[in-house]
């Protein structure tokens, strides 16, 4: 990897950056939601309309957004996964670690400036290349490690190790627009019933092959590849996208649209299948390949990806919304 890329990777790795991020989100979905359900509303054809697709909107989100942001504090609450650290106490962290460094070695005056200020800010890439540049030698590269960790070369095992975690996050958000979507249909007098199975399905599916088959297939990729020794970063990342598009987008949509049309029409719906029916089928989209994003940074084959965690309540808000709309391909439900 280039000098200007490790930079670059350090400087969105910062704790205290990844911190300030998982502050805005909240503000940022419910910024995007309020200009979304206008949008939604300004479009609407008539006064009626206009009034169902403002509640629709609003309940669907409100609930999705709210069930995303609490999903991460939930799933580590169930899984005992390590608990975030608050800004505040990384900042008392950073402060105790940067003192101890500074009283045992002696600093310039501009790398002494910027010591102080990584107690409590964060730092400019070009600031980071001046500690890196400057601060030489065994104990301050341990130093520079602490303070701003380096990725890991994760392993098949850490990935799986994730995955319960991981489904947790994804499930809520998508159980969360599902309940917004019957709300939202009660409220506006729409028959939640009958458009309770479209729900189900498309929750499913966004579950199954955008959230949690996705997971499985990264770690079984990097599985492969590390049984057959191959350490290059570039073939491991290319591996697990490939695993991620394969068992997610290929198969969970197989999966996802299988227990539809088995499972949730015959008991919600009372249908039975229809050879040849096609009409009914949940085929990948591009928006589908992208929501993946997440599965890649959890793993953190590249440097500075740790900065998508804090962003997956945004990726997956989406998922959550268009199971609360029931949405199947081309069909505008809100």
């Amino acid at each position: 990897m280039s000098s200007s890329l490790k930079i670059v990777g350090k400087y969105l790795d910062q704790p205290l950056l990844v911190e300030k991020l998982r502050k805005t989100v909240p503000v940022g979905l419910s910024v995007a939601a309020a200009v979304y359900t206008l949008d939604k509303t300004v479009q609407a054809p008539t006064s009626e309309k206009k009034k169902k697709a403002f509640i629709r909107n609003g309940l669907i989100l409100g609930a999705t957004i709210a069930s995303a942001l609490a999903a991460p504090r939930i799933a580590t609450a169930i899984t005992g996964k390590k608990a975030v650290t608050p800004f505040k106490e990384l900042v008392r962290e950073n402060t105790k670690l940067i003192d101890e460094f500074v009283r045992k070695n002696q600093t310039g005056n501009e790398v002494g400036r910027i010591l102080q200020k990584a107690k409590s800010k964060v730092l400019a890439p070009k600031e980071i290349l001046t500690l890196t540049g400057e601060l030489k030698g065994k104990d301050s590269k341990e130093f520079l490690d602490k303070l701003i960790p380096p990725p890991e070369n994760v392993s098949s095992k850490d990935i799986f190790s994730e995955i319960g975690w991981l489904s947790i996050v994804g499930a809520i958000p998508v159980l969360g627009g599902v309940l917004g979507g019957i709300a939202a249909d009660k409220v506006t007098g729409e028959n939640w019933q009958k458009r309770l199975p479209d729900k189900i399905k498309e929750g499913s599916y966004q579950y199954l092959a955008n959230i949690f088959l996705c997971n499985v297939g990264a770690g079984a990729a990097l599985g492969i590849l590390e049984k057959n020794n191959i350490q290059s970063r570039l073939a491991r990342g290319l591996g697990m996208i490939a695993g991620i598009i394969l068992t997610g987008v290929i198969g969970g949509s197989k999966i996802a649209n299988y227990i539809g049309d088995k499972f949730i029409n015959p008991v919600l719906c009372n249908e039975k299948k229809t050879k040849g029916r096609q009409q009914d089928e949940r085929t990948p989209e591009l928006i589908d390949i992208g929501l993946h994003t997440d599965d890649i940074a959890t793993v953190s084959l590249l440097s500075g990806l740790k900065w998508i965690e804090p962003a997956l309540p945004v990726l997956y808000t989406v998922s959550g919304y268009r199971a609360g709309i029931g949405y199947r391909n081309n069909k505008d439900k809100i």
